[in-house]
């Protein structure tokens, strides 16, 4: 039987039917069928067993190794070292998350490494901005984290950072990514190695030390204030990698915060483990009234996060809008706002009457690494996106979920209060945003280049001062961006977006009014449009 289809049937059933995980894993040993390599958004993704098995792993890690052999100087510079030799010696740090064979795979990467004389760093179940902070500590040329995010969890994943610690750009994953493909047509060419020596290390501990250096948080004052302060605080971690981490960095007693879902599941009770607003229900009724805090739910690679509290969600739209505005006004950081093209124009309201500028790039954190690298003429004081991520200034070169809660918590402890009530309090000042998103699941077999093209169709069919049709609205066109999908920016300034999934079979649906009455209208209008387009193309709306 194919791995999807044992998927499919143990993700209906996870309780009833964990016994297919046996044969899920076996299939991922034993898979030989060769795979196309393409990195989304955020690395390399692909189903269990299917085509993220040990073989395609090994496979990538050779290309990877190929690649910085090759000497070729553009690959060596992306990577941030001058030779194979000085790649070797630097080393690089390899560690997953919490899914099934996570070690299985990190053992597979080490291995191909290791044969190559390269130092290898295992740095066990991690999170993906540990490995970001770890890099720099430790001064290693990569690491390499076998995650696919937020993914299911009938996903694997292969994030690669370079010697900075950013994810890895398409300077670097193009060329690897054709290496492996022509790897990949004489696979069975590619011995495994087990690894004969493993050099763990306390990556959390790096990562302390990063951000006890970098001094972006103070962690004293949230310190006071947690020991002073009766809070109401829940975690979620969602079985991932985050779990125990905040605790050992603000070296709190048990019971300070309530800690949910850090048990060993790594089917995520059957959920899509993102940080939803329904998946923070669990978190939330956790939360005493008339206390201050809040709830966060954190992903099971730890660089996405949710927050809400007894009043309100503060999904990242607003989050990454009230970290802009309080590292400006009580941080004094000076700079630019980094976000992607689907995130909310609320922050670019604040910016504005700051006089600090917005730069809007693709969606995928590895656009924001030129603005938070240290030497940028341009810097971020945040970046972050609608799906869950930020980092700041002379922070880590990825999104940390971990920090962000570090934010929130020194947040509320300046203030005194609710995160609810210091983003109501800004919204007073620059006005109230409704965004939304939302998906549209494709099965894997058809998901394929014809989608972009039905959605690319859009920008050609229409343009600036024509009337859109969306549900029961009827908007006159202000412009249409084709950065990434396709935006259509209305002249109320409302708008809406399309565009497929870097990381999973999904086309990924957005919208933003300013009037509360018609984001129903709005969101629901996309999603009907988008399934229409899938299926007819352009012609739907003709």
């Amino acid at each position: 039987m194919k791995a999807s289809n044992l998927w499919k049937e143990l993700l209906r059933e996870p309780e009833d039917k964990k016994y297919l995980i046996k044969e899920i894993e076996k299939l991922a040993k034993e898979n030989r069928e060769p795979a196309e390599i393409h990195f989304g958004t955020s690395g390399w993704r692909g189903e269990i067993g299917s085509d993220f098995t040990m073989q395609n792993v090994r496979v990538l890690t050779k290309a990877i190794i190929e690649a910085v052999k090759s000497e070729e100087s553009s690959i060596l510079n992306e990577f941030g070292v001058k030779s194979f030799k000085e790649f070797k010696e630097k080393g690089v740090i390899v560690g997953h998350d919490n899914r099934i064979l996570g070690k299985d795979f990190a053992l597979e990467v080490l291995g191909m490494l290791q044969s190559e004389g390269i130092k290898c760093y295992y740095a066990g179940e991690a999170a993906t901005p540990e490995f970001s902070a770890a890099v720099i500590e430790l001064g290693a040329a990569a690491s390499i984290n076998l995650t696919p995010s937020h993914n299911p969890a009938n996903y694997g994943g292969f994030k690669l950072n370079p010697a900075d610690g950013g994810p890895a750009s398409e300077g670097l994953t193009k060329p690897i990514e054709i290496i492996a493909n022509e790897i990949m047509k004489k696979s069975d060419n590619i011995k495994p190695y087990f690894p004969e020596n493993i050099n763990k290390i306390d990556i959390t501990d790096l990562y302390m030390k990063f951000i006890n250096k970098r001094k972006i948080i103070d962690l004293e004052k949230i310190k006071k204030f947690l020991i002073s302060t009766n809070t109401s605080i829940a975690i979620d971690h969602m079985h991932g990698s985050s779990r125990g981490r905040l605790g050992r960095i603000l070296s709190l007693k048990p019971g300070t915060f309530i800690c949910l879902r850090k048990e060993d599941d790594p089917l995520f009770e059957g959920l899509s483990p993102e940080p939803s607003e329904e998946n923070l229900k669990l978190a939330l009724s956790y939360l005493k009234k008339d206390l201050i805090g809040f709830a966060a739910i954190i992903d099971p690679d730890g660089d996405r996060v949710r927050f809400a509290d007894l009043k309100r969600q503060i999904p990242m739209n607003y989050f990454g809008a009230m970290a802009f505005h309080y590292l400006y006004n009580q941080k004094g950081l000076k700079g630019i706002v980094i976000k992607s093209l689907g995130t909310s124009n609320f922050v670019n309201a604040i910016a504005e009457a700051l006089k600090v500028e917005v730069v809007e790039t693709k969606v995928g954190f590895k656009n924001f690494r030129p603005f938070l690298l240290p030497e940028a003429t341009k810097k971020a004081i945040v970046a972050f996106e609608e799906s869950d991520g930020i980092s700041v200034q002379n922070h880590t070169l990825e999104k940390d979920a971990i920090f962000g809660v570090l934010l929130a918590l020194e947040m509320i402890a300046t203030f005194n209060k609710n995160l609810s009530d210091y983003l109501e309090e800004i919204e007073s000042l620059y006005g109230r945003y409704y965004s939304d998103r939302t998906g549209i699941e494709i099965s894997r077999e058809n998901f394929g280049p014809h989608i972009k093209q039905h959605i690319d169709a859009i920008a050609e069919h229409f343009k600036p001062g024509d009337f859109f049709k969306i549900g029961n609205l009827q908007k006159k066109i202000l412009s249409i961006v084709k950065i990434d999908g396709v935006k259509i920016v209305f002249e109320d300034l409302s708008w809406i977006m399309i565009r497929p999934s870097g990381t999973e079979p999904k086309i990924r649906v957005y919208i933003e009014t300013k009037n509360l009455d018609e984001k129903i209208h709005l969101i629901e209008g996309a999603k009907n449009l988008t399934r229409r387009l899938c299926l007819e193309g352009i012609q739907c709306l003709i």
